[in-house]
């Protein structure tokens, strides 16, 4: 090949040589670390890095957007192979700010989850207990549509906990405690009575009262015990049979007026046996309900505003079987299956007194368990 050739082709060589070197000179970011951070990029948005781990994810998002914009204008750059590569130094700071950010995002949001699970547990331990002492003292009626918005909550809680949504959960199971501390407040405003010594007391004489005229008349009376649920017939003033009763579905409270569900307490009489076919119950005793303490404390709340404006006083209270099942949940009335209410039939005579009271001890069913529901609300 003649010299010039060779020279020429030399030349080219190094021409060649030169702008290999040039090209492999451009500013680039290592290709790994590139990915490493666009991943922990996804996963802080998955983790919820804006939420729990704000200063942190906020760091790392204004260096990560930094850095992608200075990639973008010196994406033509060209360095020699021997200097420093100052996109690569920047990735690797941005890396370690991810990481950062996603071990404090990790760390807070198990903890988070753990303070949510716990916090619902004990809000479930609470409301079970809740809803066993309302069903105990069948008060529940007395809390509206309160209980159902509670439990709603705490399924609420319970959905967001499973979706991750761990500061909603928290959310509803705060609002879920507040109703049952307002409802545990109300029972004990409504049916604090029932531990009223002074009231318990003038129960227990009003049952005295009609266990003494049993056992002077020689003749059968009726005692009913609203906090016990229990009917017992004394003859002779001796107690001869309980039986367990069931009151109006408010009947708890004491009766104010017509239509609030609640069995009234007093002494009264039976004015009258309804056989079947007389009544649209199994069998029934009519009581002389409203007599005349009835009517003082009727018009009485009317007066003062206690009972809705129009109210009536109501009337037409029975100790009746089972028949017109839907019937004894709007009448206030006293209820025995059929066959209970067969022998008290036979056994008591029209005349006979009928005494309801609340109950004949402080310690009642009733009383316990607002103490246990209050006792709870303190621990």
């Amino acid at each position: 090949m003649p010299a010039p050739t060779r020279v020429f082709l030399s030349g080219c060589s190094m021409v060649i040589l030169l702008i290999g070197s040039l090209a492999a000179c451009v500013q680039t970011a290592p290709p790994e670390l590139l990915e490493a951070v666009e991943s922990l990029d996804r996963d802080l948005v998955a983790i919820q890095g804006a939420e729990f781990a704000p200063t942190e994810y906020a760091r790392f998002v204004q260096d990560w957007a930094a850095l992608k914009g200075r990639m973008l204008a010196e994406e033509d750059v060209i360095r020699w192979p021997w200097e420093p590569n100052p996109l690569a130094a920047h990735l690797q700071k941005v890396q370690e700010e991810g990481e950062q950010a996603m071990a404090v995002a990790t760390q807070r949001k198990e903890e988070e989850r753990r303070d949510a699970e716990a916090r619902l547990t004990l809000l479930d331990r609470r409301l079970r207990i809740f809803n066993s002492r309302v069903d105990e003292m069948e008060s529940r009626v007395v809390l509206g549509q309160r209980p159902i918005e509670t439990e709603l909550l705490v399924r609420q809680a319970h959905s967001f906990l499973d979706q991750g949504l761990f500061a909603r959960s928290l959310q509803a199971t705060e609002q879920a405690s507040t109703l049952i501390v307002a409802q545990t407040a109300l029972l004990t405003t409504e049916l604090k009575r029932y531990a009223d010594e002074r009231l318990v007391g003038t129960w227990r004489q009003m049952a005295r009262r009609t266990i003494a005229w049993s056992r002077t008349n020689q003749a059968t009376a009726i005692l009913v015990n609203k906090a016990d649920r229990r009917l017992t017939i004394y003859r002779n003033g001796r107690p001869v049979v309980s039986y367990q009763v069931r009151l109006g579905y408010n009947g708890i409270m004491e009766k104010r007026y017509q239509g609030d569900g609640a069995t009234p307490e007093g002494q009264y009489r039976v004015v009258k046996k309804r056989d079947r076919g007389q009544t649209q119950f199994y069998r029934a005793l009519l009581l002389d309900y409203p007599n005349a303490e009835d009517r003082r404390r009727f018009h009485k709340a009317r007066r003062t505003g206690a009972i809705p404006t129009g109210a009536f006083i109501g009337g037409q209270i029975e100790i009746h079987g089972e028949d017109g099942l839907p019937m004894s949940q709007t009448l206030g009335c006293l209820m025995l299956d059929n066959r209970q209410m067969d022998k008290l039939f036979e056994k008591v005579e029209v005349g006979a007194p009928v005494t309801i009271i609340g109950a004949l001890k402080v310690s009642n069913p009733v009383a316990l368990a607002l103490a246990d529901l209050e006792q709870f609300e303190e621990g």
